[in-house]
């Protein structure tokens, strides 16, 4: 069972809200925390998987429900 230290609404939110909205929510976050981001962008599943890369992080899990797509990032 996954530890979740934040969950993050980034629901209706056009790109890049849910990547500057993540960014800002793993700035709060010691590292190895983990946090739990949804949102309804489409094109966020490639962003935020490239930026979780770029800046250190780490995707655990991705997954689809009901058009929601739903991240776990724990902060490298």
């Amino acid at each position: 069972m996954m530890s979740i230290d934040k969950v993050l609404d980034a629901k209706g939110l056009a790109c890049p809200m849910p990547i500057v909205k993540t960014k800002k929510a793993m700035d709060e976050l010691e590292s190895s925390q983990v946090v739990e981001i949804h949102t309804t962008d489409k094109g966020a599943k490639n962003d935020l998987a490239a930026w979780a890369k770029s800046a250190g992080h780490e995707l655990l899990k991705y997954d689809e429900e009901n058009a929601v797509l739903k991240f776990w990032i724990k902060k490298g």
